[in-house]
């Protein structure tokens, strides 16, 4: 199950006894964490009297079952929580305390009906051929929290914004993902900055969304990018001094104009050699939403020009660490020649 469906059955269902929640998006983690805890436990005193938490790298799994089954202190349900669940993992990681997982698949069996447990496994991949993992989806809900690819990071904004009272309109969706990416934790701060904005029942437009996102590095990045793209020397400049005024280091630039002009490179010839964008997907390093911008881009550059241009930002980084030039003038210098590279046939 994904996050965004995990929180529309939230809204749609009761609470379910026991959640996995495991992936490497800690925000979405925290995010449903917090969802489920809010669904169950009524605002204090409930929440502080009938929630605990486990640190499962410090107390086993049979202490946490049998804190499960006493009844709550105060109110009808109580809510544990436990943390850092590694026995989910295919290779077990060393840790100080022993966990009888029959315990927890007896609990599982007959779990009570006036707890709810949420388990933490952060981590990328759990091992689902386990036999207490496949007894968890029978009786729970196994989430998987990763990065949403894009379609479900728009529904996930829809979502956000519904939860906030507004409507965002899909023009203005698409250039808030635009703008910020796939960083949920900066998509969800704007979205509560466009909410206190407009008035109740006006909808977020693009034209909101141009006038009060915060720009952010990496679509920075893109647009320096696109600027060499149509040889505009002035508006990548343009990019770079807006980048500079807020204190980014021309170093660090470079290595992220390196990082996009990779990615770019690494599509073009994986494209060329026939691979579709789900092949490329799940054999490069990269969110999905990011291999589709390379791929964007990648029909205005050619081989030879990209394999060039990250020669350049290879020599303007080394040049930069030795002090040979002034970094901010080294980086107008390397935007120079990128656009001469794009102009030669």
């Amino acid at each position: 199950m994904s996050y965004v469906e995990a929180v529309k059955s939230l809204k749609e269902s009761k609470y379910i006894p026991l959640y996995l929640l495991f992936g490497n998006e800690s925000y979405l983690i925290q995010d449903l964490q917090h969802k489920i805890i809010q669904s169950v436990l009524d605002e204090e005193p409930e929440q502080g009297m009938n929630f605990n938490a486990f640190d499962m790298e410090e107390t086993p799994i049979q202490e946490a079952i049998l804190d499960a089954e006493t009844f709550p202190f105060f109110g009808d349900r109580k809510v544990l929580l436990l943390k850092n669940a590694s026995f989910f993992k295919a290779k077990l990681d060393k840790i100080k305390v022993e966990h009888d997982l029959s315990v927890l698949e007896k609990y599982l069996d007959h779990p009570v009906d006036h707890t709810v447990i949420i388990i933490i496994a952060p981590y990328e991949k759990i091992d689902e051929r386990k036999k207490i993992v496949k007894k968890l989806k029978k009786t729970g809900r196994v989430v998987k929290c990763e990065s949403p690819r894009e379609y479900d990071l728009k529904t996930w904004i829809d979502m956000l914004a519904k939860d906030l009272g507004i409507h965002i309109e899909p023009q203005a969706t698409q250039k808030l993902i635009e703008e910020i990416g796939t960083d949920l934790m900066s998509v969800q701060k704007e979205l509560e900055k466009f909410s206190l904005y407009v008035d109740e029942g006006e909808p977020i437009t693009i034209e909101v969304v141009e006038k009060l996102v915060s720009r952010h590095t990496e679509s920075s990045a893109f647009k320096m990018i696109d600027a060499l793209m149509k040889k505009d020397i002035t508006e990548a400049i343009a990019v770079f001094k807006d980048l500079s005024k807020r204190n980014e280091e021309p170093i660090a630039l470079v290595a992220l104009l390196a990082s996009q002009i990779r990615l770019i490179l690494q599509c073009k010839l994986m494209k060329n050699k026939g691979y579709t964008k789900q092949q490329m997907d799940k054999q490069i390093k990269a969110h999905p939403y990011a291999i589709k911008m390379a791929l964007d881009r990648e029909r205005y550059f050619s081989v030879e020009q990209l394999y060039e241009m990250m020669s350049l930002l290879t020599n303007t980084d080394e040049q930069m660490k030795r002090g040979e030039m002034e970094k901010e003038l080294a980086f107008e210098l390397l935007l120079y020649r990128f656009v001469e590279k794009r102009s030669a046939k």
